[in-house]
């Protein structure tokens, strides 16, 4: 049976449908009225049953284009963006139309900021096919691309009309990217959910065995938590900053690496590690609560070594972070297990200790 959360605030509300056949004609067709155009935009990454799945559904009620973008991170440049709305504009979508999300964070997040900025808004729809978009990305109104700068350093808060969560498409994941996706259900747990990090605790074996009621179970649980988060602070003006625990020092490992050979749960699974010791310097959780931390982090097989990272060429991407304010680096650190705080107020010296193995 499909489970269903509210997300956003009055005109801004949408729903996110989860269920293990979400892809389907009754999910997707209420969606579509009123549009005489949609596009499709994917990548070559995703499975093409899938995405013919959606055209199929989509056909009778609207005329469909699809984009096709080459699979990772370089997929959100400014290029990208410029082509996608030259098509729109090409096809002479007006705002009536629709643009269709189906891919991953990186289809997800240039699809919504494409949306934001073409005609100043137009509709469009989240069908995340991964796990790291379904239980993060694709909620929650964020939308980026990406500069040689940094990551998601140009974008814009805007709703989704929709999110379809189809549990059943993880099977088509590759280990390692379902893997990586575990990292943003695992943040949830430390930042404000203590009964999802008992869950972590005690069903990882399920879990990494994808096991399909407990995967639904913390699919809902996350998407519930972040929905709770983004609807009380759409845009990051509060509460909301803690949902990037770890994301500072991820990032930035990220775009130290270029987006090769990491991905994005992986480079924050360590971003937590780095995160969590630096509570502790700070005296804000014990020696005891960090090491169940990275306990946590080693019962989902992530790699956790940072002696490949120097801290004075990650210093140059850690201070381009989007919570920087007034000239401040604001960190998300943890208070305890499952309670996060964001502040300015830190010893400097201990963001180079973080990166201590």
């Amino acid at each position: 049976m499909a489970k269903e959360i509210f997300a956003g605030k009055r005109k801004n509300k949408y729903k996110i449908v989860i269920s293990k056949e979400a892809i389907s004609r009754k999910n997707i067709a209420p969606l579509l009225k009123m549009h005489k155009k949609t596009l499709i935009i994917s990548d070559d990454g995703v499975p093409q049953k899938i995405v013919k799945k959606v055209i199929t559904i989509c056909k009778p009620s609207t005329q469909v284009f699809n984009i096709i973008l080459q699979h990772g991170e370089k997929a959100k440049s400014i290029q990208n963006f410029q082509k996608i709305l030259n098509f729109l504009a090409d096809n002479n979508f007006d705002r009536t139309d629709l643009i269709i999300a189906v891919g991953g964070g990186v289809v997800g997040d240039i699809s919504g900021y494409v949306a934001s900025s073409y005609l100043r808004g137009i509709q469009f729809i989240q069908i995340p096919t991964t796990l790291l978009a379904q239980v993060d990305s694709s909620v929650g109104g964020k939308t980026a691309i990406n500069i040689s700068a940094g990551k998601n350093l140009v974008g814009a808060f805007y709703n989704p009309k929709g999110v379809i969560i189809d549990t059943s498409v993880l099977k088509t994941l590759p280990s390692r990217e379902f893997k990586a996706g575990l990292a943003e259900v695992i943040k949830y747990a430390l930042i404000q959910d203590k009964s999802l990090f008992t869950t972590l605790k005690k069903c990882y074996e399920k879990i990494l065995s994808m096991e399909h009621k407990i995967i639904e179970e913390i699919i809902f649980l996350s998407i519930q938590n972040k929905a709770m988060i983004v609807t009380k602070d759409e845009k990051e003006n509060g509460i909301r900053a803690i949902l990037n625990f770890g994301h500072t020092f991820g990032h930035a490992i990220e775009a130290h690496s270029q987006y090769k050979k990491i991905l994005h749960g992986e480079a924050v699974a360590k971003g937590m590690k780095i995160a969590s010791r630096i509570s502790y310097l700070e005296n804000l959780i014990s020696e005891e609560e960090h090491k169940e931390v990275i306990n946590l982090l080693q019962k989902f097989e992530f790699d956790l070594s940072l002696k490949q990272y120097k801290y004075g060429e990650l210093k140059p991407y850690i201070f381009r972070d989007k919570k920087i304010k007034k000239g401040k680096l604001n960190l998300v650190l943890l208070n305890q297990i499952s309670n996060a705080i964001v502040t300015n107020s830190f010893d400097a010296k201990n963001l180079q200790k973080g990166l201590q193995d």
